[in-house]
């Protein structure tokens, strides 16, 4: 990464060093355990990070994007932020995911994943040579008849601190949830705060639908919580900040004693990220930076528009017989097929899940597209979950027409007979 600095980076190392004096320090306590994995030693220290940092052109980052990140999370988590070692830019927020895994779980360290998960989660821990410990959200359906919401899908207390254990090496939060849309609140954050500090266990939070959050609701940062900034690696993603998916921009967010593991791993593989994408989101960032908490802001304009996708949604699958699950956030909807099971065919001497055949069905005969939800579970959990499928509300108008009239057209033929 030894390039020749232009003026826009000898501007931004000048005034980081300007500002190094105003940076904040934790005094919260330090992890007492050894963070990094034992496959990091012996490659932390490269002749390339050691003389490039000398020329004092390194940056694990277009400049103008890391510097806009760490201003932007100043707001967001309340406390100061150095852009050069409490920012890292990668190849969108799998690369960030990868590089967490592999930078701070060792052999045999064990990493609790909620369920349902993305579906990388599993893979990335075991290649990581760690062993996932699955807790699953528990549906608690409303009483009243009415619609569930994502809200419903609670975390068992007993169980989940039951997971925890001195081989426990993190835990991983996915807030707003795909699929399910969940948005954790402030209460069951403060309780994986709480077992994550008694465990001395680190959190990958993964909160790249921070922005959509629907309802009025409110996205919290488990970071901010008492005990959990020293702790956290904070995941982002301009492909969901900005729908720009194609652009492959992520980025960490965290202490610099987690992020320096993270770096190791970074320079080591993918090394570095397209400059031209990083520029856009920096210009995307520095915009709403300018318009922060105004309703002309694109966060807050985006959310509403696709409340309103969501509701239609909702309404035209309910329209049909299903019962959709109201996500709060994510641009993902998960509906309740089983007054369906009578429509879609058995498959004699198959195995395949219910979930698994109805989207098949579905598609063949509809024309309409959706997930199992099962394909967001551990193994052992598959089997209690496969009378849902996975909508995603996040289309152009054209393909949203589309859908429109599919649903109406069904739910007409199931009027008729």
């Amino acid at each position: 990464m030894l390039r020749r600095a232009g003026p826009s980076l000898r501007h931004f190392l000048l005034e980081r060093n300007s500002s190094a004096g105003h940076s904040s320090r934790s005094r919260e306590a330090k992890m007492s355990r050894p963070v990094q994995a034992r496959r990091l030693e012996g490659i932390d220290k490269n002749i390339w990070v050691e003389f490039v940092k000398l020329a004092a052109t390194y940056s694990k980052g277009h400049p103008p994007l890391v510097k806009v990140l760490a201003q932007f999370f100043e707001k967001l988590l309340g406390r100061d932020l150095d852009p050069m070692t409490n920012v890292m830019v990668t190849v969108g927020a799998y690369q960030a995911l990868f590089c967490c895994f592999q930078a701070l779980v060792d052999e045999g360290d064990e990493v609790i994943i909620i369920e349902p998960f993305f579906d990388c989660y599993e893979p990335m821990v075991k290649m990581a040579g760690g062993t996932p410990v699955f807790v699953p959200l528990r549906p608690n359906p409303p009483k009243d008849g009415k619609l569930m919401s994502s809200a419903d899908w609670q975390l068992d207390p007993a169980e989940l601190a039951s997971k925890f254990s001195e081989r426990t090496k993190a835990i991983v939060l996915n807030s707003p949830n795909n699929p399910l849309g969940k948005v954790f609140s402030h209460g069951e954050l403060g309780l994986i705060a709480e077992l994550c500090v008694k465990h001395d266990v680190l959190c990958i939070s993964d909160e790249v639908y921070e922005w959509l959050v629907y309802d009025g609701k409110q996205h919290t940062r488990i970071a901010s919580l008492q005990g959990m900034w020293d702790r956290t690696v904070i995941i982002g993603s301009a492909g969901k900040t900005f729908s720009a998916t194609g652009w492959k921009v992520g980025w960490a967010v965290g202490p610099d004693r987690l992020l320096q593991h993270l770096r190791t791993v970074h320079q080591n593989s993918v090394y570095h990220c397209a400059t031209i994408a990083q520029e856009a989101v920096a210009q995307g960032f520095q915009r709403e930076l300018m318009l922060y908490g105004k309703p002309e802001s694109y966060f807050v304009q985006l959310p509403k528009e696709l409340q309103q996708k969501r509701d239609w949604l909702v309404q035209s699958l309910d329209g049909v017989g299903m019962k959709p699950i109201i996500p709060e956030g994510t641009y993902f909807l998960v509906a309740d097929i089983s007054p369906f099971k009578s429509d879609v065919p058995d498959v004699p001497s198959s195995d395949e899940p219910y979930d698994s055949r109805f989207a098949k069905w579905m598609v063949k005969n509809k024309g309409l597209a959706a997930i199992p939800l099962s394909a967001f579970y551990s193994e052992a959990h598959k089997s209690n979950y496969t009378n849902f499928i996975r909508f995603c509300f996040a289309k152009e108008e054209a393909t949203l027409k589309a859908a429109s009239d599919i649903l109406q057209k069904w739910k007409q033929e199931k009027t008729s007979s």
